[in-house]
């Protein structure tokens, strides 16, 4: 009598987080499936915001379904597994993911593209009174919410004078001209990731929008409806929003992989200390060549995620990712205008616009 066959298990990839750089390696995997391996995505829902549309939604120029990436039908397309829950850990000695609520997924190897929050959760107040820019999809739930019921010349303040801050000011302003939108700005001056020429445009929108920038503000604590600087000064809001922190998933440390201020470090393959996990997006460090925190890196990323993950299953020679030193920032400035800054080269107009949204769109189409 023959034996039945015994059929070898494939290798498990586990996805973790529905970053941009998890939905392009989605999107690489069902245009050339990975058969050699079963595919899981962890993510809180089945759907995730793109960043770099967000501020026009904020602004009122797109709709949510506008900004929101699939990831169900990415997932189905890819031959990928879509469980919906938030990760809480990885058990390395397991190989195992640590789910909310005690659930665990086995895993061979597993990436992480988690993404990071603007949440200050050590300063009193915060998380009661201030909502952080990040995640996406909350801070654009509440702001709808708090459009649909804002008091007239509503006070809208932003913690956090980096591009990500005033650009979400230009956003409010826009959306609620009767608004007053305050930003503040903890150092001595806003927007010192742009060059001269492309801070000076920026801060010359926000003064035409009626945006106030205040620096020196280092805030100290939070409570409903006022805001407690160091200096002893306090301000009243209706509705805060925190940008000024970039913190990483606390549970993180526990994993026993090597973390520089708290984000996984990385090496030119994206692989960790450990190599058989991933990382890419906000969430990795770049140690051969760091970055600031910026979408642009995730999705340069993902190809040679999508490679390296097929080399881990497959076998054959990983590749290397080299950020490129400079990138092009679009930055919007509210009304269907932007900012270009590069190499120390400002440009400004609505022409910039229609490229920034001709881009965003193009990489919404090639998620659909």
């Amino acid at each position: 009598m023959t034996e039945p066959q015994k059929t070898e298990a494939k290798p498990r990839i586990v996805l973790i987080g529905g970053g941009h750089a998890h939905a392009l390696v989605l999107r690489t995997f069902a245009e050339a499936p990975l058969d050699g391996a079963e595919i899981t995505l962890i993510n809180p829902g089945p759907r995730a915001a793109y960043s770099g549309m967000l501020p026009g939604h904020i602004a009122g120029h797109y709709p949510r379904e506008a900004l929101e990436i699939d990831l169900r039908k990415l997932g189905k397309a890819a031959g990928a597994t879509l469980i919906e829950a938030r990760a809480t850990g990885i058990d390395r000695a397991g190989g195992r993911v640590l789910l909310e609520g005690g659930e665990n997924v086995p895993y061979d190897f597993a990436a992480l593209d988690i993404g990071i929050t603007s949440e200050m959760p050590a300063l009193p107040g915060f998380v009661e009174h201030i909502t952080p820019a990040k995640p996406l999809d909350a801070f654009a739930d509440r702001w709808e919410h708090f459009v649909g019921h804002a008091p007239a010349n509503a006070s809208v303040a932003v913690i956090g004078g980096g591009v990500a801050g005033v650009e979400l000011a230009l956003a409010c302003a826009h959306r609620l001209p009767q608004a007053r939108v305050t930003v503040y700005e903890a150092q001595d001056t806003a927007l010192t990731a742009l060059g001269r020429g492309a801070r000076a445009r920026m801060l010359r929108h926000a003064a035409r929008h009626g945006v106030t920038i205040l620096t020196g503000k280092r805030l100290r604590a939070a409570e409903a409806g006022s805001l407690r600087f160091a200096d002893d000064t306090t301000a009243a809001f209706d509705f805060a929003i925190g940008t000024g922190a970039t913190r990483p998933a606390p549970w993180l440390t526990e994993t026993g992989l090597d973390l520089h201020e708290g984000f996984v470090t990385v090496g030119p393959t994206l692989q960790s200390s450990d190599p058989a996990i991933f990382a890419s997006g906000d969430i990795a460090h770049l140690s051969h060549a760091p970055r600031p925190k910026a979408g642009v890196f995730a999705v340069r990323e993902a190809p040679v995620l999508a490679h390296n993950l097929r080399a881990a299953v497959e076998g054959g020679t990983m590749r290397t990712y080299h950020p490129q030193r400079d990138y092009l920032k679009l930055i919007s400035t509210g009304d269907k205008r932007a900012v270009a800054d590069k190499w120390g080269l400002p440009l400004d107009g609505r022409w910039l616009w229609r490229i920034k949204d001709r881009i965003d769109r193009g990489f919404m189409a090639d998620l659909h």
